[in-house]
């Protein structure tokens, strides 16, 4: 069933795809993909080719959007945007801690999340591009994570794409996470100084904060255990355009005084409440490392075991000295899985997924190197989600793909500046620029 319906300047339908569980069985189970269908209301928009969204996480849904705007509004002069909810998120066949033990225990809930990676995703799309486009190939554009799939894309199925666009997204194609994470910490820790040199007060409140949780150690109003590690945390705010700004407001009302003496304030709470948690999007979390797992070696919780090999991210050596706490920032840790409660439940299922050894290969080298899909990338400089080395040496390794390196934005450069993004890479594949 279908449903339409009119918003300013587009007409949207919402649709729903029956895809495999298992593309290699495909007389297996079956699970639903939604997709949200965009068509500029102006004349001949219905007419345009097919373009097809890809959204950052993993586990995040396809954006929503309040008619024609940000990027969507520059595609529809261009395109018909398909803006698909990739498996497990959004409207899709949802997989959670209130859905997944409908598959059994943690071991069957790991091996169904093995099929919720970049692989399944692409084989989606090009189950459901016949239904859409009538065969025609249609353009890629991949946002972060969603730029990790349009590159497996261009590894498996090339001849299903017109063009591929990337935003904030090349992958390492052989790189272990243990690789990922070296890159990221020292990017971590050059965020974390560029917001206490642009709010030096911050670098005190910090302290002050941390080392009250390292006393108290609270309970958030939505059950959320509130260490210092998970205070840390919030530094994956720093990777966006706005995020030192909300930082520093976050932390500038942190306390309050009471009869009791000073503690952390309601409003603080809530907002760290919201910022932490993994209740929206659990797949994050849950598939956040597997996402780089290739042959035979797992990622074995990479993000928390090389941070010990940066010493200065030890708070409680802060603090016993006069060193500013440093801030994290997309890296998924094991500790999360008991501090959030919607992520307890799916401990083991994670532990599982951490230890695997069977991942499919993601990326084929050799028919990148011959790719033939026009393809341009937007590399955000010192991205603190994507190492940009692992990114511009991913580039050169894909034939005919166009860079724009940029530090007009942060990550989020599609959101905030989608039209001169989406512009920019239209012109590099179509040889304007």
């Amino acid at each position: 069933m279908t449903a339409t319906y009119r918003q300013p300047g587009v007409v949207f339908t919402d649709r729903r795809f029956d895809v495999p569980l298992d593309h290699d069985d495909p007389a297996g189970e079956r699970i639903e993909v939604f997709a949200r269908e965009a068509v500029s209301a102006s004349p001949g928009g219905a007419e345009r080719p097919w373009l097809v969204y890809l959204q950052g996480g993993p586990g995040l849904a396809a954006t929503r959007f309040n008619g024609a705007e940000s990027w969507l509004a520059r595609a529809l002069e261009d395109f018909r945007v398909l803006l698909l909810d990739q498996r497990g998120t959004g409207a899709s066949t949802p997989a959670n801690r209130q859905t997944l033990p409908l598959r059994g225990g943690p071991r069957e809930q790991a091996d169904y999340l093995a099929h919720f990676r970049a692989d399944s995703i692409v084989r989606d799309c090009e189950a459901i591009r016949p239904q859409v486009t009538g065969g025609a190939p249609w353009t890629v554009l991949g946002q972060s994570f969603g730029g990790f799939c349009a590159t497996h894309y261009l590894s498996t199925a090339p001849e299903g794409l017109d063009t591929a666009l990337i935003t904030g997204g090349l992958p390492t194609l052989d790189g272990h996470a243990d690789d990922v994470y070296r890159a990221a910490y020292p990017r971590m820790a050059r965020k974390t100084a560029a917001h206490y040199e642009r709010y030096p007060q911050d670098v005190e409140r910090a302290r002050r904060i941390a080392a009250y949780l390292a006393e108290h150690e609270p309970v958030l109003p939505n059950g959320y255990r509130l260490t210092v590690p998970a205070f840390q945390s919030l530094g994956i705010l720093l990777g966006m355009g706005d995020g030192s700004h909300r930082l520093h407001y976050l932390l500038e009302d942190a306390f309050v005084r009471t009869p009791a003496g000073s503690v952390l304030s309601d409003a603080f709470q809530e907002s760290v409440a919201a910022e932490l948690s993994y209740a929206a999007n659990p797949l994050f979390a849950v598939l956040h490392e597997a996402i780089y797992g290739q042959g035979d070696r797992p990622t074995a919780w990479s993000a928390e075991r090389v941070r010990g090999e940066f010493p200065r991210f030890d708070a409680e050596k802060a603090l016993a000295g006069d060193d500013p706490v440093l801030f994290t920032g997309e890296a998924v840790q094991r500790w999360m899985f008991d501090s959030d409660p919607a992520l307890r439940p799916l401990r083991e299922t994670a532990d599982l997924l951490a230890a695997r050894t069977d991942w499919p290969r993601l990326y084929d080298t050799e028919r990148l190197a011959a790719n033939e899909v026009p393809a341009a990338a937007a590399v955000y400089h010192d991205d603190m989600y994507v190492d940009t080395e692992h990114a511009l040496r991913t580039a050169r390794a894909i034939r005919g793909l166009r860079t724009w390196v940029t530090d007009e934005f942060e990550h989020n450069g599609l959101r905030v500046g989608g039209p001169r993004v989406l512009d920019r890479l239209l012109a590099l594949t179509r040889g304007e620029a």
